[in-house]
């Protein structure tokens, strides 16, 4: 297993404090706020652990981004049990830093049923992960710009269908897609792998919401995640390449919506995922 990866799980690996109650920590890096996709993934690792019944997954999250985390200090989760019925449980999560709410997510589990199956197809063929550039060696053009984090060991491997975001220009589109992976091999837990995907989805979606103006991070914009909302509905392996296709839908009031499917490698729809966030400009 890669280093980072080991990290991440790690992270992922909340310390009980009470009952319904753990503290989570942010890894040592030199952040001025807490990356949201950790919290989620944290979060959910919370929310998980409160459900008793064997066999219940996570179908579906939603959350919202309250403050800005604090990375040099642990952050506290507190569950509410809402409710546990004969095949779904039901759990909040507040996340607590300096005495104050940063973050809360509701998440629904569900006992595992048969029943219909469809599913919307991924929209445009991608090229094999294996044929693309990792993101070290897709980023290297822009290495002043980025600076010391193009070097950073990454506990998710994720390769750009299309060409980066810092080389499009001012060329205009309404979707990307993503290759990405842990980068390394998981144990057979498919808590940890929904609270990796949950974690690897908030790293490239808002990004999307720029794409329709011809704009990236860098052009004097403010970013920050808003709201997230996930449906799982396949299993998974978060170690196996998953297809991240996503699509701009709306940005005005200083706000952009961004949605994604999740395919796994043999085509199968496993997550979708919308969210909002702040893109507001200069």
């Amino acid at each position: 297993m890669a280093a980072a990866l080991d990290n991440l799980i790690r992270l992922l690996d909340l310390e009980p404090i009470e009952v319904n109650l753990f503290r989570g920590r942010s890894p040592d890096e030199e952040r001025q706020r807490v990356f949201g996709g950790q919290v989620a993934g944290q979060a959910l690792v919370a929310a998980a652990r409160t459900v008793d019944e064997p066999g219940r997954m996570v179908h579906s999250l939603h959350a919202y981004f309250l403050r800005p985390g604090d990375p040099l200090v642990p952050i506290l989760y507190e569950v509410d049990r809402i409710r546990d019925g004969r095949s779904f449980s039901t759990r909040r999560v507040v996340a607590i830093q300096h005495g104050r709410a940063i973050f809360n997510l509701q998440a629904s589990f569900h006992d595992q049923e048969a029943g219909l199956d469809h599913q919307s197809p991924a929209g445009r063929a991608a090229p094999d992960p294996e044929s693309l550039p990792d993101f070290a060696t897709r980023m290297e053009p822009h290495r002043d710009r980025l600076g010391p984090a193009i070097d950073l060991p990454r506990p998710i491997d994720m390769r750009y269908v299309d060409s980066d975001p810092l080389s499009r220009g001012d060329a205009r589109s309404t979707n990307q897609m993503v290759w990405l992976r842990a980068d390394g091999e998981l144990p057979h837990d498919p808590v940890l792998h929904a609270c990796i995907v949950t974690y690897a989805s908030d790293m490239t979606l808002l990004d999307t919401t720029l794409l329709p103006h011809g704009r990236t991070f860098f052009d004097g914009v403010q970013m920050a995640s808003l709201d997230h909302a996930m449906w799982f509905h396949r299993p998974f392996r978060a170690d196996e390449w998953l297809l991240y296709e996503q699509f701009a839908i709306s940005s005005s009031g200083a706000r952009g919506l961004a949605a994604g499917n999740i395919y796994s490698r043999s085509g199968d729809l496993v997550v979708n995922v919308v969210q909002e966030g702040l893109i507001r400009t200069s």
